[in-house]
């Protein structure tokens, strides 16, 4: 059962930086967004679909627009004379309801919108780019998020321990993935935070490698995993490479050392104040001593919470200074073309004098 004061205390917060901005009311289509300001969550089944949106304005009057398929789920969440429903085009009927309740100018979230939802529902009002408030929000965990995010976390740490009894000779990366998805469900998940990555060999030189190919398990191979469940709304993220069979080679013993070297550097660079470049330079510092940074492929983290991939980065690109309440990945990984690759990835809170691996 959803604390509805979660989401109204929420709200009151975004109208603060809404005051900020200039802004009179702000259009959420960002179902995340949705999600964090409302408790309303029914998937959007695909980019030209959505089950929603919602309309805050400064004076405190707020709407959750739905179509009448959602009208009940809304109206539990929702006061009842507040849930607009769509009648015909939901962008026009949008637009009349903003032309109806708000004067003045409306912020909405163009890295979400289509061209063709904004040219519908632009005449006679004034709009205004205003992505990145909501997030700006969620980029801080409270108590109540850090609690679920941990559950999703045990979770993921549970199926870590049961993996190893699946990663035998002779099982596909495929059954592997099924076999975990059908473990979080089974375990108390809503559904995975994203579909499992089981890569074997040069396959894991793949960080995103799809494990939709017939790869089978052999004797003293490498498995790199990369999984995470939802639990209670919340994600979690997290890699772990695996040798199948008693004989590790040197070359894996080595990448794979080094990559845990190279996490356990960044962690413990991590405080409030740290920007996110400043963590992930601490691992490519340590990959390049040792001649490695060429495999070191990507960012070293990223937030995790009601989406597996939100803010802070922690990124070359990242000037965000670490804050209490965020919650990063931290993931290093080497990957070489033919041979394969390794990941080893923890989910780390920032606490007020340092951080602690979820």
């Amino acid at each position: 059962m959803q604390n509805h004061t979660w989401f109204a205390e929420r709200r009151e917060r975004l109208r603060r930086l809404m005051a900020r901005e200039g802004l009179d009311a702000l259009l959420v289509s960002h179902p995340a967004n949705r999600y964090y300001l409302s408790g309303f969550e029914l998937h959007d089944g695909q980019c030209n679909e959505s089950s929603g949106c919602l309309l805050l304005t400064r004076g405190g009057q707020d709407w959750l627009c739905t179509d009448s398929r959602y009208e009940e789920a809304a109206a539990g969440l929702w006061e009842r004379e507040r849930v607009f429903l769509y009648q015909g085009s939901p962008a026009e009927d949008v637009r009349a309801l903003i032309r109806d309740k708000v004067s003045g100018t409306t912020g909405f979230e163009a890295k979400i919108l289509s061209w063709d939802y904004v040219r519908r529902i632009e005449p006679g009002l004034t709009l205004r780019e205003a992505d990145g408030l909501v997030e700006e929000l969620r980029v801080i965990k409270d108590d109540m998020e850090i609690a679920r995010l941990e559950r999703s976390v045990r979770l993921n740490h549970d199926m870590l321990a049961w993996l190893p009894s699946i990663l035998t000779a002779g099982r596909s990366e495929a059954d592997i993935a099924w076999a975990m998805e059908k473990y979080y469900r089974e375990n108390g998940a809503s559904e995975n935070s994203f579909p499992p990555i089981v890569a074997k060999d040069a396959h894991a030189a793949l960080p995103h490698y799809r494990p939709d190919k017939p790869a089978v398990l052999t004797p003293n191979c490498h498995v790199l995993v990369d999984q995470g469940a939802r639990v209670d709304q919340y994600c979690s993220d997290q890699t772990r490479t695996f040798w199948v069979g008693d004989k590790p080679s040197d070359r894996f013993l080595k990448v794979l050392e080094s990559v845990r070297e190279a996490q356990r550097r960044a962690i413990a660079h991590i405080r409030p104040g740290v920007s996110g470049r400043e963590v992930h330079q601490v691992a490519v510092d340590f990959f390049a001593s040792r001649g490695q940074e060429k495999a070191f492929t990507h960012s070293l983290g990223h937030g995790v919470g009601l989406e597996t991939h939100e803010e802070p980065r922690l990124s070359p690109r990242s000037t965000t200074k670490l804050r209490p309440g965020m919650i990063v990945t931290v993931e290093p990984g080497l990957y070489y073309p033919g041979w394969g690759g390794a990941r080893w990835e923890y989910m780390v809170l920032v606490t007020e004098d340092g951080c602690r691996v979820l």
